[in-house]
């Protein structure tokens, strides 16, 4: 049965760092936003309207001064806020509209308006920190939104899936004691920022509900699929999630300029398709995924939209191909299993 599936895109999103920001630029959303407006996707999908964040939103995660300080940097021709991240006249608001966005996904997807979505917005988010812009990210959409949802809707228990090629390390430490976040980064390491390493479980009351997948270069499909059917999997229908939330980061494809991964287009399509079997058995559905890197603008573009079609649930992948899909990376990953199970066994019994 066809799913309805929402989509967050304006093209506001085009105008933060139009001719400054490479590789995160404006062209990646121009071509994503083309391909949706192509015979195969047109019409397809639910419009979700974005808006600007409310300062109390931002500040769910930010620091008051930094937030003050990406305000002052509106009508200047460019500010840089860290080597990798800048702003032009239009940045601040695109930032907030970013926020704003994935709130709104957020709402639509728990008030049933639409069984799942996807956040296409820039700039990305899963690096920035409370005090700090990193990474291309000026304030921490995924962190914002689950933050949303746990204190402003009827939401309990949030697990975030982050498959961007780098280790998101604002999510990371923005729920590293909180237990109703179930944090899962797959990423390679090591690699920008440094973080990310496997025995990063979490603290306090959030111990073991932070799990890493540090990966070499190199990994492919298959490999994805052995550790999230191996990983993800248990843990996730353990846990229980209200919602699931993706950052979606698509420089784990085989092409991207920034990345040493191997992940084809019919990779991501199998990723969703896991992600939202997980959803469908703890959640109904519920999941929201948001854009963050990708920039092999070709890869990017090709493979949204094999994450859509599997959104859309028209192109479901069977139980028996991720059974060999995952079959056929667990002996080139069972090492690193075998650590990340050690490492969090004693909080998680399913895998005792």
């Amino acid at each position: 049965m066809t799913k309805k599936t929402g989509i967050v895109k304006d093209i506001r999103y085009l105008k933060h760092g139009t001719a400054f920001m490479e590789p995160e630029t404006s062209k990646r959303l121009l071509s994503i936003y083309t391909m949706l407006e192509s015979s195969g996707m047109k019409d397809k999908l639910i419009d979700i309207e974005p808006r600007y964040a409310e300062i109390s939103e931002l500040a769910l995660f930010h620091e008051t001064a930094y937030i003050d300080m990406v305000a002052g940097t509106a009508g200047k021709k460019y500010c840089s806020l860290d080597p990798d991240t800048g702003t032009t006249e239009d940045s601040y608001d695109v930032a907030r509209l970013a926020v704003g966005g994935v709130c709104n996904a957020v709402d639509r997807v728990l008030t049933g308006d639409c069984d799942n979505a996807f956040a296409l917005v820039r700039p990305p988010g899963h690096h920035a920190e409370p005090g700090r812009a990193a990474g291309f990210c000026i304030f921490n959409n995924i962190v914002i939104g689950a933050l949303y949802a746990l204190t402003r809707r009827d939401v309990h228990k949030i697990l975030i899936v982050d498959w961007d090629l780098h280790h998101g390390n604002g999510t990371q430490n923005a729920f590293y004691s909180d237990n109703r976040v179930l944090y899962f980064s797959i990423h390679e390491y090591p690699s920008y920022p440094g973080t990310g390493a496997a025995e990063e479980i979490g603290r306090d009351g959030g111990e073991g509900y932070n799990i890493n997948i540090p990966l070499a270069p190199g990994a492919g499909d298959a490999d994805y699929l052995a550790i999230t059917g191996t990983v993800l999997e248990p843990v996730a229908n353990e846990f229980k999630p209200d919602l699931i939330m993706v950052s979606a980061g698509f420089d784990i494809y085989h092409r991207d300029p920034l990345g040493g991964m191997k992940v084809t287009e019919k990779g991501f399509a199998a990723l969703t398709r896991v992600i939202m079997n997980i959803a469908d058995r703890c959640c109904r559905g519920k999941l929201v995924a948001t854009l963050e890197g990708g920039y092999h603008i070709g890869g990017l573009t090709g493979s949204v939209k094999a994450v859509l079609h599997e959104l859309l649930n028209e192109t479901p992948l069977s139980e028996a191909e991720l059974d060999d899909m995952e079959r056929d990376g667990l002996h080139r990953q069972d090492s690193v299993i075998k650590r990340v199970r050690e490492n969090i066994e004693p909080f998680w019994p399913v895998f005792k």
